[in-house]
């Protein structure tokens, strides 16, 4: 079950549509100098993930109302691992991003500055295909001159990710971690409804992932993902951060 929002200030509310989410295992080791303080490791089966993900942001507002011109549909691609803090007796599951891509330079700027997130500005593009029972949600963006791209394919009707199931532990994740400059962590709610999932029946990605994140994740991306899904998406509200130690 989803954790009930704690009081706080909604800083950014929008609605993600099409999320493609490729999902690759990968050796713990590679992601330790990236867990945030206060944090550790979270693993679905004993397995450690990391997700590439592709989506859209739709009417995004700040504050509930603040809207900045040509800044409210966008595109984004991350990439994520999973992590979890207890807090008194409330298990808190969350994620942190190894690197956000955004097309715009205010949108980057803003997120930096808020919640100390690792985001940079390229060029971007998406297309969602449907014919009849199939979907197709391709993500691309411009990176040193050449387009990187991901994408999942599948077909049939979605559904609410089964108790449990990996599609469930990939969505669930409600709490937002960044590593603060001085080594603190900045922890952030993320809200929404339980999303409806279609499972890929092919994904990929196609890009320099050593350039774009960093030695050991070229290696992790340049293979199939283990899993992959596309998920219809909601509004969502994202709180105001608060430090922790």
């Amino acid at each position: 079950m989803k954790e009930p929002a704690r009081p706080g200030r909604v800083f950014l509310s929008a609605e993600w549509h099409d999320l493609a989410m490729l999902n690759y295992e990968i050796d713990p080791r590679l992601l330790a100098s990236y867990i945030p303080l206060g944090t550790e490791l979270d693993s679905f089966n004993g397995t450690t993930f990391v997700s590439l993900v592709g989506f859209q942001f739709h009417k995004t507002r700040l504050f509930g109302f603040l809207t900045i011109p040509l800044h409210s549909n966008f595109d984004e691609v991350n990439l994520r691992f999973y992590v979890r803090r207890q807090e008194g007796a409330t298990l808190r599951r969350g994620v942190v991003f190894i690197r956000e891509i955004v097309p715009r330079r205010a949108i980057a700027d803003v997120a930096r500055f808020v919640y100390g997130e690792n985001y940079t500005r390229h060029k971007m593009r998406h297309s969602i295909t449907r014919r009849g029972a199939a979907i197709e949600a391709r993500y691309e963006w411009q990176f040193e001159r050449h387009w990187c791209h991901l994408y999942a394919s599948a077909t049939g009707i979605p559904a609410t990710p089964l108790e449990g199931s990996l599609e469930q532990f990939i969505t669930e994740h409600s709490w937002g971690y960044s590593r603060k400059r001085h080594g603190g962590c900045l922890e952030y709610q993320v809200s929404h409804i339980p999303w409806q999932v279609w499972t890929a029946t092919s994904a990929g990605f196609e890009g320099d992932g050593t350039a774009l994140y960093g030695a050991g994740f070229g290696d992790v991306l340049a293979r199939q993902p283990d899993s992959a899904f596309i998920a219809n998406g909601s509004a969502v509200q994202v709180f105001t951060g608060r430090e922790i130690s």
